[in-house]
């Protein structure tokens, strides 16, 4: 399948900071209302899309819609420069010369952030790793026309286009917007077919400060299996060592054996390794040392836990103010994705 260009760009470049989701939330209720039989928002924010099946066992697949972004802080009384907070994990070095917005009451304020220049360090700054507090954000406007517009605890994203690049896409928050999309697809090809399980498609909020949405939507669904749709890291790049890649570019759908917070379930494993196989689905296996996912709620939050296990998308530049992920990768899971749900009870699903 071709990939739905203009709908990844408009999930991918839509505002949704941890906490502040509303933008991309909206935006997914309307391009889902006639793809289930049911979506509700919970207390803390997930959208959450059921389609009934057959049968009253539940399957969860999660996306998380947040991205890692930042939230003012502080309004430099000097000269208006702003002073920001993490939401997420960030590489400082990835931040010079990037721009930003931030989202006011009275509408979005562009921003660039700002540090001390070169020629002005000393030798040992110059030698010296930027931290997230080195960086300031330039409006270009006065300080008086920051203070009546920009208040502390407003949030700010980074401000990219997707684009195109050879067989790529390459665009901000891809992490994890591209999973959002991919399930959007999963719901699309699903609509009007008959599935053996109830399928509760989540969309869930906070996961880059603490996988905080995903587990207050586990623990009220309570699934019976669960699939955590993320990206991982493709470390594919010049100086990599074989062992040090985790996945790749082109080489498929990703099917996760553990991240930093969860080993899956050697039967989602096998499950899903077996349909890739029947089907001709190109795939590659993953083991994350580091950086946890919704997954672990999935598997853990419910009241009787779940088998759970994930399928990721390889990205290149991770966490970084652009990433980069294989169309064929993208497809691989969305085909991979709605071939799990659709033959979830032909599986032996007993612990042995």
């Amino acid at each position: 399948m071709s990939l739905d260009i203009n709908l990844l760009k408009q999930v991918t470049e839509l505002a949704g900071a941890p906490g502040f989701e509303n933008r991309i939330r909206n935006f997914i209720q309307k391009e889902i209302s006639d793809l289930c039989d049911e979506q509700y928002v919970d207390a803390i924010g997930n959208l959450i899309a059921v389609k009934k099946g057959k049968s009253d066992k539940k399957v969860m697949a999660a996306a998380h819609m947040d991205e890692i972004s930042f939230i003012v802080s502080h309004v430099e009384a000097e000269d208006g420069f702003i002073r920001f907070l993490p939401l997420g994990g960030f590489d400082p070095k990835t931040l010079v010369a990037q721009r930003v917005i931030i989202h006011t009451e009275k509408g979005d304020v562009m921003g660039v952030m700002g540090c001390k220049p070169i020629h002005v360090m000393t030798p040992a700054e110059r030698k010296k790793m930027p931290e997230i507090s080195d960086f300031y954000i330039d409006t270009g406007y006065s300080k008086e026309e920051v203070n009546k517009m920009v208040e502390v605890g407003d949030a700010i994203t980074r401000e990219r286009a997707l684009i195109e690049m050879g067989d790529c896409i390459n665009s901000k928050s891809l992490d994890n917007r591209i999973s959002v999309y991919i399930l959007i697809e999963a719901l699309r090809a699903l609509k009007g077919k008959k599935i053996p399980y109830d399928f509760y498609a989540v969309f869930s909020v906070q996961e880059e400060v603490g996988l905080r949405g995903a587990t207050t939507a586990a623990s009220g669904v309570n699934p019976d299996f669960g699939i955590v749709l993320d990206v991982t890291l493709a470390n594919d790049m010049p100086g990599a060592m074989p062992h040090e890649k985790v996945t790749c570019l082109g080489k498929g759908a990703a099917i996760k054996v553990l991240d930093g917070s969860i080993i899956s379930d050697q039967r989602m494993v096998k499950y899903l390794k077996g349909l890739s196989k029947k089907e001709e689905i190109k795939y590659q296996i993953e083991l994350l040392p580091a950086g946890g996912t919704d997954g672990a709620a999935l598997q853990r939050a419910g009241s009787g836990g779940s088998i759970t296990g994930g399928i990721s998308i390889p990205l290149r530049y991770l966490h970084q103010s652009i990433e980069m992920a294989h169309k064929d990768d993208v497809t691989a899971v969305i085909d991979l994705l709605i071939l799990s749900v659709e033959h979830m009870d032909k599986y032996d699903w007993e612990l042995k």
